[in-house]
């Protein structure tokens, strides 16, 4: 890939940025729901995202079913910062298709305005059998 500059587009109003580079990556005008959850913790469901791209589709297992999701990289530094619903197996699972989710560890919500920094407790073993991807409670 070549070391272009990245067009990136700056958002307005209270914005979730890339907790890595600061890179605006969706608008607080776009948040549908906090009550997600990802194997890292909490995730946030959005209707859109900006400054992302998008990997290839694959199915995952999640807690609420089969889903059809595309992993999201912000496009300035290329962390992993969710996941795009591309389409879901079980028709009450629906909505989700074409939202995307942040994942809470790895944007900043100063949008919130809550100021405090969130430590994720590394020091409890991962089972393994545990599905990597969870989803909603």
């Amino acid at each position: 890939m070549g070391m272009g500059r990245v067009f990136v587009v700056e958002l307005e109003g209270k914005v979730y940025t890339c907790l890595t580079c600061g890179t605006h990556l969706a608008s607080a005008d776009d948040l549908i729901s906090k009550a997600f959850h990802c194997r890292h913790g909490k995730a946030f469901l959005f209707s859109n995202v900006s400054n992302v791209s998008i990997g290839d589709p694959e199915e995952r297992m999640m807690l609420s079913g089969m889903h059809t999701v595309a992993d999201i990289f912000c496009v300035s530094c290329g962390q992993n910062v969710g996941w795009k619903y591309e389409s879901a197996h079980e028709k009450s699972q629906k909505y989700k298709e074409g939202k995307f989710i942040l994942e809470r560890g790895k944007i900043d919500d100063r949008a919130d305005g809550a100021e405090t920094q969130f430590y994720i407790d590394t020091t409890r073993p991962v089972d393994p059998s545990e599905s990597m991807y969870v989803d909603e409670d």
